[in-house]
């Protein structure tokens, strides 16, 4: 289970990410682009996902790990709950989330192109 320091511990080692506020939430971006929120009060993080990592990551539990309810959802934008969700997966989350968001050169420092 993920606190907020875990949290921005993992954000904040992924290249080029800042954290800054976003409306009553705290946000990870890489460059100008969020890829990765935090709500203190429901203790929910909102993470920008690919449709494939989405659908993979819900197949855990989707009482965990759901897309958010409208089209922010569709595009690839997904809850989760750190109260639920394993330390281990949530990392792997995020740093999907970065992925999908950063530049090309800025993602390959943490997932390397197989091609």
């Amino acid at each position: 289970m993920p606190d907020i320091n875990a949290f921005r511990n993992i954000a904040l080692s992924l290249p080029g990410t800042s954290e800054e506020p976003h409306f009553e939430k705290t946000s990870f971006r890489v460059g100008k682009k969020i890829f990765a929120t935090f709500d203190p009060v429901s203790n929910l993080a909102c993470v920008k996902l690919s449709e494939i990592d989405q659908d993979v990551f819900m197949a855990f539990d989707r009482n965990i790990i759901y897309p958010v309810p409208n089209k922010w959802g569709k595009q690839g934008w997904t809850m989760v709950d750190l109260e639920k969700v394993p330390q281990d997966m949530f990392t792997d989350i995020l740093v999907s989330g970065y992925y999908r968001t950063a530049p090309k050169k800025l993602g390959e420092f943490v997932r390397p192109s197989q091609y």
